[in-house]
Parts: structure tokens; C-alpha cells; sequence
């Protein structure tokens, strides 16, 4: 009897430490799980938030030159990848051998991705016009947010324009390439971390890992981001010969231009400290963090390029484009148009990066002013010379944390980036944020409990001696009754708190036996404010017998 009553006991208490204990792990997990979906949705919203409605800067065209041959780097009305757009263009301007244009459906203000906000050169209409109804000699199209009407007319305008020249699809760009049927039969290539899903959604493709482009006659396609180095000085060197692209790298500082062939590279694969460093500045940095940066007339495309882009693909912080004119021109040209001015926009920034060589060498003392005023660090990154996304990724390294600024390098496949050997081994700013909102998980379930017990009790603790008795037993009959292993009484047991049995107390886990014969009163038992939450009976009368 003893056994099967301990036995019981055990599977009791199981099931109530197994209750509780998924009771505090919910309440572990569903405030941060609340905040993650919140700063994952926020930020999701951000990356390619639509500009401000309104009416678009006039601004002149570049000029068209008839001898050079004729780039157009595609940008969707709902926008384009920053580093994708403005890696090529800087590179091929960079010659001064092309005529390089951005175009799109319509001509008015479209996002790359971090908020900065371009004026397309010319919509595709325009292009027509100025090229009398011939194609561009080179199509590059980068990464667009999927949106179904700009899809449709960017595919449309390269199954019937773009695809009669060379078509350079630059890292999940190739999504675009592929949907125009551009790719089917070829080899091919893209963003490590899209691959898969684009192998799914493209099987005639055939899809290659591990190198940085591929140039397949009429149409190129390059790995992830600053892949898009290598293949645009590809299509350089077809176009100008190896001399004016390896002047073009050096240009650029990059210093891993492999001439006529495609460099090979290590395969990536999504591992598990990179999820995990992913989510923490997705969910618990990302809506609170913000980079300034502002836009100074002469910047240059890789620059601005690398100041958005490291932020935006890993979502680590956001990225706002702050100008004290209404408009900035790039080096080369191109125009943007800031969403903040810099006199009102500094107070809600974490800190300030003006990109560029040119802004580091003849510092505007209006800057270093706003910066002052507000109480925010300023940082010009591009002081030395070198490739731009270098001294950003320290910058990374050493206001976030290593692990962090790892990561990117990785999502832009700069893997040989010079991260330097300072900055925290571990992203400790978000895992205390998680942290902090799953002990407030359980701190609102503690604040439940307290609240269910003083609406149904009144008191935190009731005293055992205000309590009426929890049972009253009468054993004494005329008529015998048999009990299993017992015919003269009862097996009590007190699963929990603790008891008074006929006068004789029970704690929690203890067993009393009760004779028969008269009545047995069972109480709470007032000992050191124990509680009684349950006394039963652990026999049952099996008959009885007259």
C-alpha cells in the first residue's frame, strides 16, 4: 500500500513541477518573443520604406556622350539594394569610359535599402528616347524588394530591351534575370543565402556555389554585394580592356581584382553563432539603434554605398540620410534626397558617420556643430585611403561587437575584411535586452499570481485558523464496510501543505492511517502558515456488505 501510495505521490508532484515549470517558460518567452516580432516587423518596414509623397526635385539628366558605350543600372519604383546599385555604378563612372545612367519604370524618388532616397536618371521611356529605340550596351540589375507591379515592368523591360545587350545580374538581382528567362539552360550564380530558394523556384538554371561571377556570354551573374565588385570590372574588361579595370580596382582600393578569370571563394553556409547573433540585433537592437549619416555634395558611390549597407543587411541598426541642402549630388552624379535635415535631426540619432574622402579632408564645422548640440559621437570613416567598406566594418566591430561586424562581412562576402581587435567578443547589448524582457515575463507572472490570489482569498496568506475545516469524515457505521487492504479505517495522505488528521498533524508527503468507528475532522494545520491544498483519501471502499 505504502508503494503505490508514494508512487502516486511521485507522478503528482511530476505533474505539477512539469505544470509550473512550462507555465514560467512561457512566461520566459512570450515577452521577448513580443519585442522580437515587434522590432523584426518594425525593422522590415524600415529597410525599403517608400519616400515621402510629394513633388519630385527637377533635376537635369546627365549628358549623353554618343561614342561611349551606354550603361543602365535598373532600379524598381520600389526601390533597389544600395550596395548593388551603387558598387557598379561608382566602378564603371569611376572610368569615365561609359555613359552610366540609373533607370526606372517612372522617373521620381525610390528607396535603396538603409533610406536613402534616389532620383533615378532616367525613366525607361527616356532611355528609349535618348538611345533612338536601341538597347543599352550593358543592363545591371541589382536586388529589388519584391513588388508585383514594379516585378512585372522591370521583367517585361528585359525580355524586350535589356536582353539585347549584356545583362550583369548582381546577387539576388539574378531573381529578376531568372524570371525574365534569361537564365534558363546557363550557369549561374547568386547571394549564398538565397541560392537554395532560388533553385527551388528556377530548376532549368543551373546554379554554382563558391565563386564570385560568371560570365556566360551575353548575360554575367556575380555572388552576394560587393561580389558585384569582381563582375563589374569583368564587364569592364570586355568593354575597356584588363588595363582600365585594374586601374578601376585600384581606384577603388580593391586590391582582389583577379584578371580575366572569376576568384573562387570559400562556400558559405548559415551557421548556428550566425543565427543567433542575427536575431539578437534583428529583435532586440535594431529599433534602437540609429546611424545618421550625412549626405555632403562629391561623395562617392562606394562610400555612401558602404555606410548604408553593412547596418541594413544585417539588420543591426538603422540607417537615416541627413542633409543640410534639399537635395546632394554624388560624385559621379547622382542625386539623392535626404530624409532628414541635418538643423532637426541629430537629437534622435545614437550617432553621426559622414561618408567620404572628400567630407574627411574639408570638414564642415556645421556638422561638427549639430554633433556638439546634440551629444552624439562623430565619426568620419573614409580619413585614409583604402577600400571604403574597411574602415566601417572596424567601426562595426568596435561600437557593436565583433561577432556582429563577422556576420556582415560575411552577408556582403568580404570575408577578408580587416575587422582590427577591438569592439566586445559577444553582443552583449541585445542578450541583455533579452535578458531583461524575459525576467519582466516573469515578473508580470509573479504580479497574476499575486493578483488571482488576493481576488480569490482576499489575502496573500490566509491563516490556517480563519479557514473552515476542508472535510469532515464519518467512518462510524451500522453496516460494515469493506476498504481495500484495510477493513477497519483509512489511508490519509496530505499531497501538499500540510494537515490536521484527528488531531494528529500531516505535512506534505506524509501518510496517516485512521481506524474506524468514529468521525475523523481534517483541518489546515496551523504550523508556520502552512497551507493545505489537498488531503485525500488514498483507499477506496471497494463494497459494502450488509
Amino acid at each position: 500500500m505504502r508503494l503505490s501510495v508514494m508512487s502516486r505521490l511521485r507522478k503528482e508532484r511530476v505533474v505539477r513541477v512539469l505544470g509550473r515549470g512550462l507555465v514560467v517558460l512561457a512566461a520566459l518567452f512570450v515577452v521577448p518573443g513580443v519585442e522580437f516580432f515587434i522590432g523584426s516587423r518594425g525593422f522590415a518596414s524600415y529597410r525599403y520604406a517608400p519616400p515621402e509623397a510629394g513633388r519630385p526635385p527637377a533635376v537635369a539628366p546627365p549628358v549623353h556622350a554618343p561614342g561611349k558605350p551606354t550603361v543602365a543600372v535598373v532600379v524598381g519604383n520600389a526601390g533597389a539594394n544600395v550596395a548593388d546599385t551603387l558598387v557598379p555604378y561608382g566602378l564603371l563612372a569611376s572610368t569615365g569610359r561609359f555613359n552610366v545612367y540609373t533607370v526606372a519604370p517612372e522617373r521620381r524618388p525610390v528607396p535603396l535599402l538603409g533610406g536613402l532616397d534616389l532620383v533615378p536618371d532616367l525613366d525607361f521611356a527616356q532611355l528609349s528616347g535618348r538611345l533612338g529605340g536601341r538597347a543599352p550596351d550593358v543592363t545591371v540589375v541589382p536586388e529589388m524588394p519584391s513588388d508585383k507591379d514594379s516585378d512585372r515592368r522591370v521583367i517585361g523591360w528585359l525580355r524586350s530591351t535589356g536582353s539585347r545587350g549584356l545583362v550583369l545580374g548582381v546577387c539576388t538581382g539574378a531573381r529578376l534575370v531568372a524570371d525574365a528567362g534569361l537564365l534558363d539552360g546557363r550557369e549561374a550564380t547568386t547571394h549564398w543565402y538565397r541560392l537554395s530558394g532560388l533553385e527551388d523556384a528556377h530548376p532549368a538554371v543551373h546554379w554554382r556555389r563558391g565563386v564570385r561571377y560568371l560570365d556566360e556570354g551575353n548575360v554575367i551573374t556575380t555572388g552576394g554585394l560587393l561580389s558585384s565588385v569582381d563582375g563589374t570590372l569583368r564587364v569592364i574588361e570586355r568593354f575597356a580592356g584588363t588595363g582600365t579595370a585594374a586601374a578601376a580596382a585600384r581606384a577603388a582600393g580593391w586590391g582582389r581584382y583577379s584578371p580575366g578569370t572569376p576568384a573562387r571563394m570559400p562556400e558559405s553556409r548559415l551557421s548556428p553563432s550566425n543565427a543567433i547573433v542575427h536575431l539578437l540585433n534583428l529583435g532586440f537592437r535594431s529599433n534602437t539603434s540609429t546611424v545618421g549619416v550625412v549626405l555632403t555634395g562629391g561623395v562617392g558611390e562606394l562610400e555612401l554605398a558602404s555606410v548604408f549597407s553593412p547596418y541594413a543587411e544585417v539588420k543591426a541598426a538603422r540607417t537615416v540620410a541627413i542633409a543640410a541642402t534639399a537635395t546632394v549630388r554624388s560624385r559621379h552624379g547622382l542625386t539623392f534626397v535626404p530624409r532628414e535635415r541635418l538643423a532637426g535631426a541629430v537629437d534622435d540619432v545614437d550617432r553621426l558617420m559622414v561618408p567620404g574622402a572628400a567630407a574627411a579632408a574639408n570638414r564642415d564645422p556645421g556638422i561638427a556643430a549639430a554633433a556638439r548640440r546634440a551629444g552624439v559621437p562623430l565619426e568620419y570613416p573614409h580619413r585614409r585611403p583604402g577600400f571604403a567598406f574597411d574602415p566601417v566594418l572596424r567601426s562595426m566591430a568596435r561600437t557593436f561587437d565583433r561577432p556582429t561586424a563577422r556576420w556582415t562581412s560575411k552577408i556582403l562576402e568580404y570575408r577578408s575584411a580587416d575587422l582590427g581587435s577591438s569592439g566586445s567578443s559577444w553582443p552583449w547589448t541585445p542578450t541583455l535586452r533579452l535578458l531583461l524582457f524575459a525576467l519582466a515575463g516573469v515578473a508580470a507572472l509573479a504580479v497574476v499570481r499575486v493578483t488571482a490570489r488576493l481576488i480569490t482569498t482576499g489575502s496573500l496568506r490566509p491563516k490556517a485558523r480563519d479557514r473552515p475545516p476542508v472535510a469532515v469524515v464519518d467512518l462510524r457505521s451500522t453496516t460494515p464496510v469493506m476498504w481495500e487492504r484495510s477493513e477497519h479505517g483509512l489511508f490519509f495522505l496530505a499531497v501538499s501543505g500540510a494537515a490536521v488528521v484527528d488531531e494528529r498533524e500531516v505535512r506534505a508527503g506524509q501518510m496517516i492511517y485512521v481506524d474506524a468507528g468514529h468521525s475523523i475532522s481534517i483541518s489546515a494545520a496551523d504550523t508556520d502558515g502552512a497551507e493545505l491544498l489537498s488531503v485525500q483519501p488514498i483507499a477506496a471502499p471497494v463494497h459494502s456488505a450488509a
